[in-house]
């Protein structure tokens, strides 16, 4: 199981050319093994509030969007051990809240972060694919 970015959860909806060769291959490998593929529950937040910005146009509605990806995607939540987690990242992690609680959430679970994010690879705070 790998867990995906939001950025990454919205390129594989709307725009895959955005997403690396490795990551492609990543997450084919995660799909095919049964592992499958993970979102955090602040993804779903943040894609509504990318949606509300006029940062991402959907086809239909943002409900309709957001339900499809709980289909698509084991949504992980944002429980105390995720919340505890997220403060003890180090400096070099992306300050963002939403960030750190992705972030955090692959800690606590185990696995690794799929992100393009150079901020967040170059901490070296996790496991990331890119």
């Amino acid at each position: 199981m790998i867990l995906l970015d939001t950025h990454v959860v919205v390129w594989l909806a709307l725009d895959q050319t955005r997403i690396s060769n490795n990551a492609r291959l990543a997450i084919e490998r995660a799909r095919a093994s049964g592992g499958g593929l993970a979102i955090s529950a602040i993804s779903l937040f943040e894609t509504a509030i990318l949606h509300k910005k006029a940062r991402i146009a959907l086809n239909g509605t943002l409900e309709t969007f957001l339900a499809e990806l709980e289909t698509r995607f084991l949504v992980l939540p944002i429980n105390g051990r995720v919340c505890v987690s997220s403060l003890s990242l180090p400096r070099a992690y992306p300050d963002d809240p939403a960030d750190r609680i992705i972030g955090a959430t692959a800690l606590v679970e185990g696995i690794p972060l799929l992100t393009a994010d150079s901020e967040i690879r170059r901490s070296k705070a996790l496991p990331t694919i890119w």
